[in-house]
């Protein structure tokens, strides 16, 4: 089942078009990745797919719902179903790393404090973080501890979908991949099916199911990694080291 469907999307900014009819459909359990060269829209279009974006035409669908002018109630119930981890974690530099996983939980709940506490302790084990790290500030952690943060709190509401903007940024080589083993750990944990804007090949390869790759302001390829060595497209060849023939 497609939880996301994409049908001729175009996005303008200004006088330059971005997309030019972008099709793509992710289904429930993948991890999908939207992978292309430096500009061609990649961040935007998942912002789009999360309601930080307009787009000009064409039809967004997410988990049922048309975005295409979504009303504000059935806007705020889709975001309590899916988390997005920007690519710097984005995490609020004046609350405690406890305080920025519980913020979705404040915001969007009535549970009780006591609860939320437990929920938010749960999350920090969850992404592999320490108990003691809860009561330290962005700016005492490193990077990677940073993405763990960003990540529980993406999954404070227990998402359906989950958004990954270049997760492995920024990361040592070590740090990369035990990020991307905590991400198929998640998935097959929590049932989550996962969008994932990556230039990193190895984590390409180690984590996707499926990617959409985006050139020229088209799709030129949507399927596994494996057919994309059948792709006549420079920019495939170059990136995935494929020789000419």
């Amino acid at each position: 089942m497609a939880l996301i469907t994409l049908k001729n999307v175009k996005t303008v900014f200004g006088d330059t078009v971005i997309h030019d009819g972008i099709y793509l459909n992710v289904k429930e359990g993948e991890i999908y990745g939207l992978l292309g060269p430096s500009g061609c829209g990649k961040t935007t279009l998942l912002r789009e797919m999360v309601l930080l974006q307009d787009f000009r035409e064409g039809t967004i669908e997410v988990l049922g719902k048309n975005l295409n002018g979504i009303r504000e109630k059935d806007a705020q119930s889709l975001r309590q179903q899916w988390g997005v981890l920007f690519q710097f974690g984005a995490l609020f530099s004046s609350l405690t790393i406890k305080e920025n996983i519980a913020l979705p939980l404040v915001e969007y709940t009535s549970l009780s404090k006591s609860m939320i506490d437990e929920i938010v302790r749960f999350k920090i084990h969850l992404v592999g973080l320490k108990a003691k790290d809860a009561n330290l500030y962005p700016s005492e952690i490193s990077g990677g501890m940073k993405k763990k943060a960003g990540l529980a709190r993406a999954l404070a509401m227990d998402p359906k979908l989950l958004f990954l903007d270049e997760p492995t940024s920024g990361l040592d080589p070590i740090s990369a991949r035990e990020f991307d083993s905590l991400i198929l750990k998640l998935r097959d944990m929590l049932g989550l099916t996962v969008v994932m804007v990556s230039h990193d090949l190895q984590s390409i390869y180690d984590t996707l199911d499926k990617v959409a790759i985006i050139d020229n302001k088209k799709i030129v390829y949507e399927g596994t990694l494996e057919g994309v060595k059948n792709v006549k497209n420079e920019f495939i060849q170059t990136f995935f080291g494929i020789a000419n023939e």
